[in-house]
């Protein structure tokens, strides 16, 4: 394999993802059962690949790819790798996010739940590449299916010698939104709540000495605070992109997607749809034939009023429902991919009611570290349920207005910015049902739960009734307890 970058198309020359083609990089063919049956189908190429030409020329071929992070924020994986590899002589470490927990997504669970080895893999060749001194898997203890799984495939790919020669261990947590944030997962595979860090893990990364200035403070295990030991945090399904790239080539992953988002991605559509679902597309498929390929189209009947990207994104209306699903392409109207969990609201929608499930549970999982955040993001929840019951007025308006701007003042995490921008977005875009509830003309039509998935599949799926009682300070209240 050469390290000589391919020629590249122009920007011009790229058109949007053939929709009629399903190309799979991480749920191709039937599950994966075995490590045997995982090398049958190829299984360990891409960490010889990896081996054979060294960590520079990995890092480089991952970089060619344009593998952007699945996790959300849709960083490229190459430069990621590349900063960490080049930070000097602290140790360094790799640990691969499988805290699922945004509303409305279910890919990393479907990629762990259908083929475990090639995620292992790619921790594996992460941890050769930036010379890590350890690496670590991090899921929920909540997913026990997931958790028996990867138990059984680390034993199975350590046993034949696929799994690298790093040490990589299973970490477990709470069944907290935080726990994905990657500095708060840094904490947990610590031994620490999940409360976000100031500083990136690329900056403070594993066991790193130095205050985090936070509830839990800890010098970590390097006396005299000088080491950073710079961490790498990847997503499940980007770290399983990887065996596949260096096993095929950078320019074969370039030729899926678009040019600024090439490849494929594993969508989950939920919601007011024929068929909730999951499956994997090209970036820069159609959101219209996303929902409808993925989640069957709306419900008979009915029309498609709202879209969300989680709950992390501004509000997707009916009229983009052409915009590719691309990072750049739903940036460009206000929303973002996030990590492809859509949640559809029909025409029966009342968009007041989303707002307030929204950031009632942005409001919840605030850690509280920041003061503004937790103050205003419950005082934003509050009047969007006042609005909600029509009991608001004039001046809670004014006070959601003055709330907004100030929910994300000295925050060290993203959620105050998502609070910021879901809310911002259905005032703005649906002004008629915010009057509506002003004018006391209407009651919501039916109870919203939040769609933070539990289990999925074969056209159904359960979200976490437990989450509607979940207390500010992270406890639940005393009949939840009982049940």
């Amino acid at each position: 394999m050469s390290s000589v970058p391919f020629p590249r198309r122009a920007p011009s020359q790229v058109s949007a993802a053939d929709t009629s083609r399903s190309p799979h990089v991480v749920l191709g063919g039937d599950r994966v059962r075995s490590v045997d049956d995982y090398r049958a189908r190829g299984g360990g190429e891409g960490l010889r690949v990896a081996r054979s030409i060294g960590p520079w020329r990995t890092a480089e071929e991952v970089s060619l790819s344009g593998l952007r992070g699945r996790g959300g924020g849709g960083f490229r994986t190459g430069r990621k790798w590349l900063s960490v590899l080049e930070g000097g002589d602290d140790r360094r470490f790799v640990v691969c996010n499988g805290a699922e927990g945004e509303p409305g997504t279910f890919k990393d669970r479907a990629i762990l739940r259908h083929n475990p080895y090639q995620v292992i893999e790619g921790v594996a060749i992460a941890a050769a590449t930036v010379g890590a001194s350890r690496a670590y898997l991090a899921t929920k203890s909540t997913f026990t299916a997931e958790v028996a799984i990867l138990q059984r495939a680390l034993a199975e790919m350590q046993a034949a010698g696929l799994a690298g020669d790093v040490p990589i261990d299973l970490v477990l947590g709470p069944d907290s939104y935080l726990f994905g944030e990657e500095k708060a997962l840094l904490e947990v595979v610590e031994g620490e709540e999940p409360l976000p860090r100031r500083d990136p893990p690329y900056l403070h990364g594993l066991f790193a000495a130095g205050p985090q200035i936070g509830w839990s403070a800890h010098q970590g295990n390097d006396p005299g605070g000088e080491a950073a030991n710079p961490t790498i945090v990847n997503n499940v399904e980007t770290l399983a992109a990887v065996p596949h790239i260096l096993a095929h080539g950078a320019e074969s992953y370039r030729a899926l997607g678009t040019w600024e988002s090439p490849g494929t991605m594993v969508f989950t559509v939920v919601g007011d749809v024929a068929r909730p679902g999951y499956a994997e597309l090209e970036l820069g498929t159609p959101l219209r034939d996303v929902i409808e390929r993925v989640g069957g189209g709306p419900r008979p009947g009915r029309s498609i009023k709202a879209i969300f990207s989680g709950v992390a994104n501004g509000v997707i209306t009916a009229r983009d429902l052409d915009v590719p699903a691309t990072y750049e392409d739903l940036k460009a109207i206000g929303s973002g991919l996030g990590s492809a969990g859509f949640i559809v609201y029909d025409d029966t929608a009342d968009m007041v009611a989303v707002a307030r499930l929204f950031a009632r549970f942005l409001y919840v999982e605030s850690c509280g570290q920041c003061g503004a955040c937790k103050l205003h993001s419950g005082g934003i929840s509050e009047v969007l349920e006042r609005l909600e019951h029509n009991t608001a007025d004039d001046n809670d308006i004014a006070e959601l207005g003055a709330r907004l701007p100030m929910v994300t003042d000295q925050s060290r995490c993203y959620l105050p910015v998502e609070l910021q921008n879901v809310v911002a977005s259905i005032l703005r875009e649906f002004p008629e049902d915010v009057v509506a509830h002003l004018d006391r003309v209407t009651t919501s039509p039916r109870r919203y739960p939040l769609p933070k998935i539990v289990d999925m599949g074969d056209g159904t799926v359960t979200y976490d009734a437990a989450i509607a009682r979940k207390q500010p300070d992270w406890t639940y209240t005393a009949e939840q307890r009982a049940g």
